[in-house]
């Protein structure tokens, strides 16, 4: 066989039956030898050993497309002589077997190269600085809306016409229209036009956020990223002149003041986690203070609100804090605090108290206690198995503030009660079997170390009855006896808090007092103190 004439025949006819090398495995092998011999195979063969040991990308097309000329004009004449007719004239796209040859040989595919050049892929928008944009439907649901309410009102609406907006538009409660109205009106000009509506509510992207964020952002102060006290403020204010069930209010200034402060204090003892005085989006998003506003404004009954809002359960604070501020300065000493539930409390727990290791004080005034700091620690004292109570109480009994209450920090407390029992020739309980008790109640998870952290109390439902053992001996005596009224109570509304049993309870006690004392029929305290409302 002549090799020398191998450069006029086309590659093609090696795909005819009477020329398969499958059936010619000598023409296989000697066109094989001869393509190893050419010397730009070798030049391909060398180059490509090199860049595989410098770590270099291989660039198969580029020596094979080099390599296809010196093919094409290596193969025999002697093809061309055989007795097989020429194929027909095509098309490059006629045969599919000729167009995957041509277009994506085997032997020209590198095995790397989908991973080397992957393809792209658009992947959508999934963060929004301001919150994603509003669907259309819901864009032009609102703006439908505002066409609507300001079509009789071109000029814009004054403050007191904007309420139905806040409500309808925004499904916001209506107490935080005057807030929205002041949010908008940056000039102060007593007036917000539709155009100045759409470009906060729906250019500004308040439409598509949650009902949280969008109350965050408007009680919020420009620049600021939390929410102070004062920024509740305003709202308690709209909420004292427009509520029906705070009308009786409206002629004692004083007391609106005061209940407004009370709910405000409320609302950081349970939503401000980090005591911080200051509440984060991620704090009030976990907080329940959003669907207490929602109640409070379709609800005509205030004290139906127990969350927060409850005229009684500001009455409650705001009277037990009276009767024990002896000169009405509005602040309280360490000898008025003892007082406190008939002298409940011991020495040592009302010394950490006034250290001011659990919280401290906003009183201006050394060794006194101010109503705020009062309203925190009734709301921990009523209800012990809430969580800002554990921690209060926890760092109150933690003396070395390591994070644990051992059996020694708990002893110390412990004896000052020991001592009471005896005092009022109760029967005392061992220290030793007040442990035990203890530990079988939480269970804590370091038991072999015999101390408890904050996350056993907090994963017990007893925890309350611990820390009314070691420092209130009116209620450990009640959790001794099992008090079957307070067990009948808990059965009959499983729903309430130990907080709201007692707001309820302390209601009732106080308003019959001060019947009596309407009637004059009866001195309701030592002294006779001038009733608060």
């Amino acid at each position: 066989m002549d090799i020398e004439d191998v450069h006029i025949l086309d590659p093609e006819l090696l795909q005819l039956p009477g020329l398969s090398v499958k059936s010619n495995p000598l023409i296989a092998e000697e066109l094989f030898s001869h393509w190893l011999s050419l010397p730009d195979t070798s030049r391909m063969v060398k180059s490509l050993i090199d860049d595989t040991k410098s770590s270099t990308p291989v660039s198969i097309s580029k020596n094979c497309a080099n390599l296809n000329i010196a093919c094409a004009s290596a193969l025999p004449s002697l093809f061309l002589n055989s007795g097989t007719p020429p194929l027909s004239p095509r098309a490059s796209s006629g045969s599919p077997r000729f167009s995957r040859q041509k277009t994506s040989p085997f032997f020209l595919q590198s095995p790397l190269r989908s991973l080397r050049e992957p393809k792209p892929q658009l992947i959508p928008q999934f963060y929004f600085q301001h919150g994603p944009p509003p669907a259309k439907e819901l864009k032009e649901q609102c703006l439908s809306m505002v066409d609507h309410l300001f079509s009789d009102f071109i000029d814009g609406l004054r403050m007191n016409e904007f309420k139905t907006v806040t409500k309808e538009v925004c499904k916001l409660p209506s107490f935080l229209s005057s807030v929205l109205f002041r949010k908008i009106d940056v000039d102060s000009t007593g007036i917000v036009t539709r155009d100045a509506f759409v470009k906060y509510w729906v250019d500004g992207h308040m439409l598509a956020m949650d009902l949280a964020s969008q109350i965050y952002n408007i009680l919020r102060q420009p620049g600021c990223e939390y929410l102070r006290q004062a920024d509740f403020k305003p709202v308690l204010d709209e909420l004292l002149a427009s509520h029906p069930g705070l009308e009786f209010l409206r002629n004692t200034p004083e007391f609106q003041e005061r209940y407004a402060e009370t709910v405000i204090y409320r609302i950081f003892y349970y939503i401000n986690r980090s005591g911080t005085g200051c509440i984060t989006l991620r704090e009030l998003k976990r907080g329940n203070l959003v669907a207490a506003m929602q109640q409070v404004d379709e609800e005509d009954d205030i004290n139906k609100v127990i969350r927060y809002f409850s005229y009684e359960h500001f009455y409650v604070i705001y009277c037990r804090f009276w009767e024990l501020d002896g000169d009405h300065d509005f602040l309280i000493d360490k000898e008025n605090l003892l007082k406190y539930g008939n002298h409940a409390l011991t020495y040592r727990i009302v010394d950490r108290i006034f250290s001011q290791v659990p919280r401290k004080f906003t009183s201006k005034v050394e060794g006194k206690m101010s109503y705020e700091d009062f309203a925190y620690f009734i709301l921990a004292e009523e209800d012990k198995s809430s969580e800002p109570s554990l921690e209060y109480w926890f760092k109150c009994i933690d003396l070395d503030g390591d994070g644990v209450i051992s059996p020694n920090e708990m002893q110390f407390f412990y004896e000052e009660q020991l001592h009471r029992m005896e005092c009022i020739t109760q029967e005392p309980v061992l220290f030793e079997d007040i442990l035990c008790q203890i530990f079988d109640m939480i269970k804590p998870e370091a038991r072999k170390e015999n101390c408890i952290t904050l996350k056993d109390l907090k994963a017990s439902k007893l925890s309350r009855n611990v820390f009314n053992i070691l420092f209130n001996l009116n209620k450990f005596m009640a959790f001794e006896t099992r008090d079957p009224f307070l067990i009948r109570q808990e059965r009959e509304n499983p729903t309430l808090t130990e907080w709201d049993r007692f707001a309820q309870r302390e209601y009732v006690r106080l308003s019959m007092e001060e019947d009596e004392v309407s009637n004059g029929s009866a001195d309701v305290w030592d002294e006779p103190l001038e009733s608060p409302f």
